[in-house]
């Protein structure tokens, strides 16, 4: 199985982010679009602020951060903060929800 996981420096520490299914589902109830739209936007920079913020903190519960923890960290970290500063990171997780890992050798299987 593929590893959907991304692991990066944000704000205090390494921290693992990483979209479930069951946290797509939120992320795209919290956005008002389907996965495929919010990545696009993010991808072709229109998006909102709720695209970054959203795929974040959800994406810190889903590499293990509690939820509390995860609010705290975009309090301190994202919001209020220019939005370039963690937009790259955002557009990664969304990369490697959408097309996995580029480093993971393929078993050949389609």
């Amino acid at each position: 199985m593929a590893d959907l996981s991304y692991t990066a420096f944000f704000g205090d520490d390494e921290h693992t982010f990483k979209l479930t299914p069951a946290l797509i589902r939120e992320l795209e109830a919290k956005c008002g679009s389907g996965i495929g739209m919010i990545a696009n936007r993010l991808f072709a920079r229109n998006f909102a602020q709720a695209d970054i913020n959203e795929t974040l903190r959800l994406a810190l519960i889903g590499g293990g951060t509690t939820p509390k923890r995860a609010h705290e960290l975009i309090a301190a970290y994202v919001d209020g903060r220019p939005l370039v500063e963690t937009y790259e990171l955002a557009a990664k997780i969304l990369e490697r929800t959408l097309f996995g890992n580029p480093n993971e050798a393929s078993n050949g299987k389609a």
